[in-house]
Parts: C-alpha cells; structure tokens; sequence
C-alpha cells in the first residue's frame, strides 16, 4: 500500500531525536539569481551525512525477528541501513555495483557492514540481494520502492512545510523516486497547490524514462558528478513509480557541465560542501530550465563525496566521466 500523511507522522516518532531537524536556510546568492527565496534543506548535516538515515531508520524499526537486512544501493542507503543496522545490533549486507565511489564503498564498511561489490550496473547489485533474501533469510530494504522508506524520507517534506508554510515550489534530487515520491506525497497533503518538481541529470535518468514509457523501464548507466540519482527503479516497482508519475508536476534534466557549474555555486557562494546530486534543483534554476512563482526550497541530500573529484571541480580541473570529459572552467567570485 502506498503511504499516506498519516504514516509520515508516525515516521517522524520513530526517526525523532536520530534523523531530524536539519536547517532550512537562505541562500542569498540564489535568491538573487531566482528573483524569489530559495531555500536549502541540508540533510547532508544527517549523522551519516545524507537524508537516507531517514527511510532507513524507519524501515529497518519495522523489521522483526530476521537474521539480518540487505539492499541494492549507490551508496547513501546503504550507509544508512548500515547505520540503523548497527544500531539494532543486526547484520547488514550492502550490494552494490562497481560504479559507486570508493569513497561510499569505504565509509559504509566502517559502519561495520559488509559490502559485496557486483557488476556494472543496480540492476546487477539487485540480483545478490534476491539471492540473499532467498538463500540467506534476510529482509530487504528497497532504497525507495518501500513504504517505510519512502514515509521515513517524507518527514523532508513535513520539516520543510513547517518552517516555510510559504513555499511555492519543491525542486527534489529523483533517482528511484523514493525520496521525491515521499515528499511529494507530503507536501501535496499539507498544502495542494504546492509544487513539486523532480530533477536528474540527463544520462541514465531511469524515472524519467520510465514516466514516459508509462512502465518501469531499464536504462544505461552513465559515471556521473551525481552519481547518488543513478540507478533503475526496479521492473516490478509497486509505489515510487506511480506515486512519481502521479504526484510530480514536471521532471527536468540537467546536464553534467551544469551540475558541475552548481557544484561550484553552492560551495563558493554558501560554502557548502555537497555531492553533484544535491545542486540540481540549483542547476535547473540557473540555467532557466525552472522559472520560480514564488518562495522555493531544495534538498542539498547529502555530502559523501569523492574529495579528490570534488576538489578538481572546484579549482576548475577537467573531470573525466567514462567516456565523457568535462572541460573545467574556474568560478569567477
């Protein structure tokens, strides 16, 4: 069953003290560029530095007796369910594919679970998680296809609403949709003319395409600055789908070259150390692909990045991504 208002509430107890209350603040450069507020919600101050400890908190409560949790994830849920596993005194095994960071790879072991890298693609990762759900008894936690998942991210939603009744517009990182379904959900609930809309890079974008297929379809994957929003969303999706097909009022694609140039605008303008996935609501906006109406919020999702990548972005160093090249080009403060 698709989650409801009513389930977010009771995520929010389970999460309360753990995973909440990250600032919304200003950020005064965007708002001068957007010509309305524009607001960062910084879930990258999580614990774990990233909202998913939000989803996996919930989920991971839910689950009783079991020999222990597993999911398919680019990094920042699997750290997450790492967290909330060790926490409960559960094993964990996290598969992923040979696309994540070594730097996710490294911070979810020292969590303390294990990590069993598989092929080039999530879809290949989620393979080894059905096998040990079937051969193995542990229980599985979907990075977004999950109503405890997506309740837990939604407390986003209520968060945001609270301090800014006022806002006009949700711009949401979307890879498998868990975390815009949720706040979507949650903020059409509290407020109806809000609107949401989802952004993705514009290579291996698998909600996107599957909207417009009208099924969950399978993409490519492309090495990406965002590389948290790659991923499939599963061919057997049961909520973020149809709650993303239903719920968000316009998908936008960014490019790479314009992730980067937001990259550099939200560290030299706000000093914010973030991953390319969190500035492509502020991609959209620079770029004018996003016209705001009014008081404007996005989630800078998290902060567990590659430094190394990180630091050629921001002194303007060509960035290689597979078979694509990012010419560099320094900020000009």
């Amino acid at each position: 069953m698709q989650p409801v208002l009513a389930d977010v509430y009771a995520a929010a107890q389970v999460i309360r003290g753990l995973a909440d209350g990250t600032p919304l603040v200003p950020s005064p450069y965007m708002s001068v560029q957007a010509g309305a507020d524009f607001l960062l919600k910084l879930e990258n101050m999580q614990p774990i530095g990233a909202f998913k400890l939000r989803g996996a908190l919930n989920a991971v409560a839910g689950v009783g007796e079991a020999a222990g949790v597993t999911c398919c994830s680019t990094g920042n849920h699997g750290r997450g369910v790492a967290y909330a596993a060790r926490a409960r005194g559960m094993r964990a095994v996290i598969c992923m594919s040979e696309l994540v960071p070594q730097a996710k790879v490294d911070g979810i072991r020292a969590l303390g679970a294990e990590v069993r890298i598989i092929g080039q693609s999530q879809d290949d990762a989620q393979a080894e998680v059905e096998r040990l759900v079937r051969d193995e008894g542990l229980t599985e936690i979907s990075p977004f296809d999950d109503p405890l998942v997506i309740a837990g991210q939604a407390t986003i939603g209520l968060e945001m609403l609270a301090a800014r009744p006022d806002l006009d517009t949700l711009l949401v990182p979307l890879s498998g949709g868990g975390l815009a379904a949720g706040v979507a959900m949650a903020a059409k609930a509290i407020k109806p003319g809000i609107r949401v809309i989802g952004i993705t890079m514009d290579r291996g974008a698998a909600m996107h395409q599957s909207i417009k297929a009208g099924k969950p379809v399978e993409v490519e994957e492309y090495p990406s600055l965002a590389d948290s929003l790659g991923g499939g969303i599963g061919m057997h999706n049961r909520l973020s789908f149809p709650m993303c097909r239903d719920l968000l009022d316009d998908i936008v694609l960014v490019s790479e070259e314009e992730i980067y140039r937001a990259m550099q605008v939200l560290y030299y303008e706000d000093r914010i150390v973030a991953e390319g996935a969190c500035v492509v609501g502020l991609a959209a906006v620079l770029t004018g692909k996003v016209k705001l109406t009014g008081p404007t919020a996005t989630i800078v999702t998290g902060r567990n990045l590659d430094m190394d990548m990180f630091t050629r972005v921001m002194t303007g160093q060509d960035i290689r991504l597979g078979d694509k090249v990012i010419n560099g080009v320094k900020y000009d403060t």
